[in-house]
């Protein structure tokens, strides 16, 4: 068995972050996983800090929509770290290529 207790896909580089109502060129660091427990993918990461997203956030945690050159996904935004870059987590097929798509649920 390996270190971790899942295996990690992701994706880093750049990306289209669309948040209340605005389109922003982010760059994001992602991961995910399939979780058999609950039966779904979940993916998350960090977008690097922007100051217009901080602007517009402002504190805030709303839905966003994250675009990259392998697909979209729906996401939440969380509280910005210290370095000012907010989390984004979602479930679902992420917007990034998985290996094995059976690891991924089609969208309900």
């Amino acid at each position: 068995m390996s270190e971790h207790e899942h295996e990690e896909e992701g994706y880093q580089g750049a990306a289209t972050l669309l948040v209340e109502g605005a389109e922003l060129p982010v760059e994001v660091r992602l991961r995910g996983h399939f979780e058999p427990i609950d039966g779904r993918y979940h993916w998350y990461g960090r977008i690097a800090a922007h100051t217009g997203l901080t602007e517009l956030v402002q504190q805030r945690r709303p839905a966003a929509t994250l675009r990259t050159p392998a697909g979209e996904a729906e996401g939440d935004l969380s509280d910005p770290d210290p370095w000012g870059r907010y989390r984004i987590t979602g479930l679902g097929r992420p917007p990034f290529e998985v290996d094995d798509l059976n690891k991924v649920p089609p969208a309900e």
